[in-house]
């Protein structure tokens, strides 16, 4: 009786104990609103998902592209010091935006600790970081730099140049993030403010078809999608003709996927699989002309037209989505979030406060697709600037924080978040190394070689690389093994098509 009693009190206990309130972000005020914890408040989130707080302002602000490393760190462009002739009453930063490393130590999904890797008035307003075994390639035109950490100190103590020459200096339309793909090469895309590549001693690059790598029609316009090796050489254009791609996205069966902008106000934003030597007609192949001039066979709406999607050879859209500022992408290729996101793009669109995936299947020769939000705000001011996959199938978000986004204006200096999607129970902790199986045997590697993270599959490809041809009968005997759809890197696409 006594022990009843006892459960009885204790059941009682925790019944009357004081409870966390749920927050109406609509009756907040506005200062109220633009308070970090009470972002998620305002959050609508897909069924069987929670969203969380990881890091906010002062430990961050203006996030442009965030990156997710084989650790489980977060690593961020900083851009304060961004478009500063344009916004003139904006505070600067005399020494330089800044690439932070962020971590959780404890485990709570939250940022405890921030690392300053480089700051440098060369780095304003980057648009792109990638970052593996203590090295950074961080986008930022002009120029494309080579960040080395030497004494495992989180700080950059050399700097090398890629490439150089990049047009669109402080613009969006200029380089983007670089990734590795699985076959170990390195993925990025340029919109068309890039206009040129130029190697690191300022000569201009010669891509594995023999062409010079610039915009001029001869034979690439616009914006393009490049591959190279990862010390830069052996570069190939795999497709052109865009606007403002932004962040090329490979899965693991080689499919590319972007986003692209139209001129602002067409309602012609778009969604790309990439199609190797594809032209995508935001101008006139031949010519170069304008998608406004008049044309035999001139398609009767704008966002058609906008990308001469009648002309011979332009390769059709996946979606068209209407207006939007899209951003950054990634296939999320990890178990964690419900089976609709699995093996599908997700997309930062900051213009209408959401990050999407686009369920893909095969259509033809080609996809088509459906919208479905994963994470969607009722703040005007949650612009989305990129999305990454974390070594335990989690989603990060970097949100820029702005009541405006496009036209140069730039409203807002002091805030910036980032965000943590996960399954399950609300606080959902973070631990991403019990994630990862190591890279000690070959074993581990193997094992890593399917994490949904892309940092820890290239730490695991590199090193499996390295011993040659040791590892092939692991390889295979993994092929012949796995057949789980949520893991496509070791499963036949015949077996398993999208």
């Amino acid at each position: 009786m006594k022990n009843l009693s006892l459960c009885t009190l204790l059941v009682l206990l925790v019944a009357c104990a004081p409870k966390k309130p749920s927050i109406d972000f609509d009756k907040l005020d506005e200062p109220a609103k633009r308070l970090a914890e009470n972002a998620v408040y305002g959050m609508e989130v897909a069924e069987g998902c929670d969203v969380q707080l990881f890091a906010s302002e002062p430990m961050l602000i203006n996030p442009t592209n965030l990156h997710v490393d084989e650790r489980g760190r977060v690593w961020v462009c900083e851009a304060l010091n961004y478009r500063n002739t344009h916004n003139p009453e904006n505070p600067s930063r005399e020494k330089g935006d800044r690439i932070l490393i962020l971590e959780d130590t404890d485990g709570d999904a939250k940022a405890d600790k921030s690392t300053v890797f480089y700051q440098g008035t060369d780095v304003n307003a980057a648009l792109g970081i990638w970052a593996t075994d203590n090295h950074a390639i961080v986008s930022c035109s002009p120029y494309v730099f080579l960040l080395s950490d030497t004494d495992g100190d989180d700080k950059a103590d050399t700097k090398d140049t890629l490439f150089t020459g990049l047009g669109g200096e402080q613009s969006d339309h200029a380089i983007h993030s670089f990734i590795q793909g699985a076959d170990g090469k390195l993925y990025f895309n340029f919109g068309n403010n890039g206009q040129q590549i130029m190697d690191r001693h300022g000569k201009p690059v010669i891509d594995m078809s023999g062409n010079e790598v610039n915009n001029k029609g001869t034979p690439y316009r616009q914006g393009m999608v490049f591959r190279c090796d990862p010390d830069g050489s052996n570069l190939e254009v795999l497709a052109h003709n865009f606007r403002n791609n932004y962040e090329v996205a490979p899965d693991s069966y080689g499919t590319l996927w972007q986003s692209d902008n139209d001129d602002d106000g067409n309602m012609g934003v778009r969604i790309n699989y990439v199609m190797e030597y594809g032209n995508y007609g935001y101008t006139d192949q031949v010519t170069g002309a304008w998608w406004g001039e008049r044309r035999i066979n001139l398609e009767p709406e704008i966002p058609k037209r906008h990308w001469h999607l009648n002309d011979p050879g332009v390769v059709p859209n996946l979606l068209q989505t209407g207006s939007g500022s899209p951003c950054g992408m990634a296939v999320y290729e990890g178990e964690m979030l419900p089976q609709i996101f699995r093996n599908q793009p997700l997309h930062a669109e900051a213009g209408h406060n959401v990050v999407r995936a686009y369920p893909a299947q095969v259509d033809g020769a080609g996809y088509k697709a459906e919208v479905v939000n994963l994470v969607k705000s009722k703040d005007q001011w949650f612009r989305p600037s990129d999305v990454c996959v974390a070594p335990d199938g989690s989603v990060f978000i970097s949100d820029w924080y702005d009541p405006a986004v496009g036209g140069h204006k730039f409203g807002d200096t002091g805030r910036g978040r980032i965000f943590r999607v996960s399954a399950g129970k609300k606080g959902k902790k973070y631990l991403p190394t019990e994630a990862i199986a190591g890279f000690e045997t070959e074993d581990q590697l193997l094992e890593s070689l399917q994490n949904p993270n892309l940092a820890v599959q290239a730490t695991a490809a590199n090193a499996l690389r390295s011993t040659g041809s040791s590892a092939e009968a692991g390889l295979k005997n993994c092929g012949l093994t796995i057949t789980s759809d949520t893991r496509p890197r070791f499963v036949d696409f015949g077996q398993n098509e999208r």
